[in-house]
């Protein structure tokens, strides 16, 4: 049957060649499904301003709807939806603005997480002074004998494996 393309912005897929593809990403539902979903991320400054240089939509003032939808030259939104963007724009520039100057973090953030974190480790050092062992291996049980393994399954004897003397350092 051959290889199917899947486009996420339409949530459709289609046999995938050259021609199909090209028609489709260059196709008016791609573009507008492609655009909805980047409007998804835009900035609220950015959405506030294109918006207020926009004149309203009066059928989608009359009626509620808009043929154009998304493509619309005109604004949709009403006078509480631009106060509400407006607002949400100046809490997020005051913020910015917050963290520029160095304010101090809202109590309960970041001072007592690090005075946690402080105390988990000290107290890990406390139990532990010591570094442990890593513990020997050792194989697990219903394993044959280590006589009867093969010697690349072996454990190493406790002073290491005897180095032959044409390989000793001299």
């Amino acid at each position: 049957m051959g290889k199917r393309y899947f486009c996420d912005y339409c949530d459709r897929s289609f046999q995938d060649n050259l021609h199909n593809r090209k028609k489709h990403l260059n196709g008016v539902q791609h573009l507008r499904a492609k655009r909805l979903w980047y409007d998804l991320f835009r900035d609220a400054a950015a959405i506030l301003q294109e918006e207020q240089t926009k004149k309203p939509c009066r059928k989608f003032l009359q009626t509620g709807q808009c043929d154009f939808g998304s493509n619309c030259r005109f604004s949709h939104m009403t006078e509480q939806d631009l106060e509400k963007l407006s607002a949400q724009v100046q809490g997020e520039q005051r913020s910015k603005d917050l963290r520029q100057e160095g304010a101090d973090v809202p109590p309960g953030a970041i001072e007592d997480w690090l005075e946690k974190r402080a105390k988990r480790l000290s107290m890990a050092q406390s139990n532990s002074a010591l570094p442990e062992k890593p513990a020997p291996f050792q194989y697990p049980p219903g394993w044959p004998p280590v006589q009867d393994l093969p010697p690349s399954l072996q454990a190493p004897p406790p002073g290491g494996w005897p180095v032959p003397p044409n390989l000793q350092w001299g």
